[in-house]
């Protein structure tokens, strides 16, 4: 995987707020959800480059089969 481009974002205390209320009611990161806003604007207006890497579903990420199934014998 690419490593991730990081970016300083200046945002109106009160736009960051509403952000992180909406993320945390959809279960993402402030971050993920900005990230996933711009996604769905680029797509929307045509511009999302065909290669671009899948965005990972909200929530926890799902426990493997072979992880943990508490078969330790």
């Amino acid at each position: 995987m690419a490593e991730r481009k990081k970016l300083l974002l200046r945002l109106d205390p009160v736009v960051h707020d509403a952000l992180a209320r909406w993320a945390g009611d959809e279960l993402r990161s402030t971050n993920a959800q900005i990230e996933f806003l711009l996604r769905k604007a680029l797509a929307d207006a045509g511009r999302l480059p065909s290669g671009v890497g899948r965005i990972r579903s909200p929530g926890r990420p799902r426990k493997s089969t072979t992880e943990g199934d508490g078969d330790d014998d």
